[in-house]
């Protein structure tokens, strides 16, 4: 029988805590799995800690264990769709390296690629992390859900198996800042779901702040939907119409009570306040679109390798 190869691929900042342990885990695993061998990518962000030099002696004592260090931080959108790229098995397995995805799950991603799917997901079903915090998430994926052009996975990371064909697909995207999630849903093979429930971060801190989800919410519904944009358009008609009427209304009931109708201030405030608030919002909601555009324009690489080394 064929022997076939899977590829691991991981990123990592500042993980000197988590990275030999997540190979070992790894490595567990494909010790199992006798009829698959295994390389292990790990794409380092510049990190700060010990992070390389654990790579780096990971990587001598196994010859599996393939790293990319990049010149600087260029985040994990960028970094970890490149990483993706540079693998060579049959399929592909993305994680993070913060041991959050556990490995033990790559069992079921082969179970269900040997099924004859070229996608499997891992899907949030419940986490460890603050209630209020999956309660956002789960508001943000359904939001997303509705606005969106395709129909994307809710409370997926990208953690998941994906078959050497979808990889190549992806290979073949112009896109310097990548939406990895909604990419899968728009190349449109039937996946296979894998529910787990997320297990706390036991080492290291999070290295997601505001910003960073913050520019992924964005991303992933301006990449995927113009709902927004319509929606402006839309309701500034609406409001419009609404102050038209409104006016004419004011006009009528001024003639009629000439003299015992003041007009006063509040209605001239509180419009200006409302419309002005509106105003700035939809102007945020273009300025994301246009900023998503210039992006592309620019054509920047996704990353620049400092180093590659067992390659």
């Amino acid at each position: 029988m064929t022997t076939k190869m899977i590829s691991v691929v991981a990123g990592c900042y500042n993980e000197q805590d988590n990275v030999e342990e997540l190979y070992s885990q790894v490595k567990a695993v494909f010790d199992e799995l006798e009829r698959y061998e295994f390389e292990m990518i790990f794409i380092d962000n510049a990190s700060r800690d010990n992070t390389v030099p654990i790579l780096r002696k990971l990587a001598a004592q196994d010859k599996r264990v393939k790293v990319i260090v990049n010149a600087r931080n260029f985040g994990a959108i960028r970094s970890g769709f490149y990483a993706l790229t540079q693998a060579s098995g049959d399929a592909v397995i993305a994680m993070a390296s913060d041991l959050q995805d556990p490995p033990r799950l790559i069992r079921e991603f082969v179970d269900k690629w040997e099924a004859g799917y070229k996608i499997v997901i891992a899907v949030k079903a419940d986490s460890n992390e603050s209630r209020l915090f999956y309660l956002l998430r789960t508001a943000y994926y359904n939001t997303v859900k509705r606005l969106a052009d395709i129909e994307l996975t809710p409370h997926s990371t990208g953690f998941g198996l994906y078959d050497k064909q979808v990889i190549d697909i992806l290979r073949g995207l112009d896109d310097p800042y990548p939406y990895f999630r909604g990419l899968i849903s728009d190349i449109g093979f039937e996946s296979a779901k894998i529910p787990f429930t997320q297990p706390q971060r036991y080492r290291g801190i999070t290295k997601n702040n505001f910003y960073t989800l913050y520019d992924l919410a964005m991303l992933g519904l301006t990449s995927h939907s113009k709902v927004p944009l319509r929606l402006a358009a839309m309701l500034g008609f609406a409001m419009s119409l609404l102050s038209l009427l409104i006016a004419i209304g004011y006009f009528i009931y001024k003639l009629v009570n000439w003299y015992s109708f003041p007009v006063g201030q509040a209605p001239i405030v509180i419009g200006l306040f409302l419309f002005s608030s509106v105003q700035l919002f939809f102007i945020g909601i273009l300025g994301e679109y246009i900023g998503a555009i210039h992006t592309q324009v620019l054509r920047r690489p996704l990353v620049v390798e400092k180093e590659r080394i067992n390659f």
